[in-house]
């Protein structure tokens, strides 16, 4: 691990490492079992209800690996100086305008890709980050489907690399292998099933990329890059956006492994803010033509959109 990690004082990160992984492989047997219609662990009721919440369905899979964090964090961490800031408890939580009194801060999201989930389709994840003074410090993007564990170190000192890496269930590691695909028409984009309007199919036509492939979570998109299968993914917000919850474990994770992630006038993400919604036009990618692309995608869509703030 990165020398200059950022972590609560007092706090050491293989002590937090050890900590978080057997809540996630936990988390991952809830949904499993909730996935494939069996009796979840850790006392939990079978039964899968589904219910409308914000801005999509909440099932009681999300809750339940809501709870089982919230409370492994709080349980092993009892004296932390840091607030948890769940995605099923932002209702509660936050006061628009107004960010949270927190210099350090995790943020949940439980079951990113819900519709995924309920689908049976595999690609969803669970997102966790601890985000320091705005910033994301440590990323973590589980994979249940897949076994896969991403784990994201972000160092502080920016002549420093960051370190990412996956593990299984074994804790046998494996390091990121983003693509070395440098031509813009080669590109492979992994894009929305669900979340596209018509000006994002117009920027994808000004870019002229190559491939393009379709996955359910933000978790499971980065994790195709990780992986090198695809090299880029661009969200777009309309009447709804992204929220820090779908960001900012990805965005950890990407970026200790050497990839891009920001908005495409090139400014950082900033998270708890007193708005909790990602908007604009955000691209992620594995860093080579990352410049190139946000130029190029800025240019777009001040014709595409006029006045839209990317």
């Amino acid at each position: 691990m990165p020398a200059a990690v950022s972590l609560p004082a007092g706090l050491e990160p293989e002590a937090l490492l050890a900590a978080l992984r057997p809540l996630c492989w936990g988390a991952a047997d809830i949904l499993l079992a909730y996935g494939r219609g069996q009796q979840p662990p850790h006392g939990f009721p079978r039964a899968l209800r589904v219910e409308e919440g914000g801005e999509g369905p909440v099932s009681a899979a999300d809750l339940a690996v809501n709870r089982w964090l919230l409370d492994g964090l709080a349980s092993a961490f009892p004296l932390a100086p840091w607030t948890v800031l769940s995605e099923e408890t932002a209702k509660e939580q936050l006061t628009p305008g107004q960010p949270l009194e927190a210099e350090w801060l995790w943020i949940l999201d439980p079951l990113d890709g819900t519709k995924d989930f309920l689908q049976g389709t595999g690609q969803y994840a669970v997102h966790l980050a601890l985000v320091h003074r705005g910033q994301p410090v440590l990323g973590v993007v589980l994979m249940p489907e897949l076994e896969q564990l991403w784990f994201g170190v972000v160092a502080t000192d920016p002549d420093q690399a960051g370190e990412a890496w996956c593990e299984d269930r074994a804790g046998r590691r494996s390091a990121p292998q983003l693509s070395t695909r440098a031509a813009q028409a080669e590109l492979v984009l992994v894009a929305s099933r669900n979340h596209r309007d018509q000006r994002l199919e117009q920027l994808l036509e000004a870019l002229a990329l190559g491939d393009t492939r379709a996955i359910g979570s933000v978790g499971g998109k980065v994790a195709t890059i990780l992986r090198g299968e695809t090299d880029l993914y661009i969200s777009l917000s309309g009447k709804s956006a992204p929220k820090d919850w779908d960001m900012a474990a990805p965005e950890a994770v990407l970026r200790a492994a050497g990839g891009a992630f920001s908005h495409a006038d090139g400014q950082p993400l900033r998270y708890n803010t007193g708005d909790p919604r990602q908007a604009g036009c955000l691209i992620a990618s594995h860093g080579r033509l990352h410049q190139q692309l946000c130029e190029q995608a800025a240019a777009a869509l001040a014709v595409i959109d006029p006045g839209f703030a990317v």
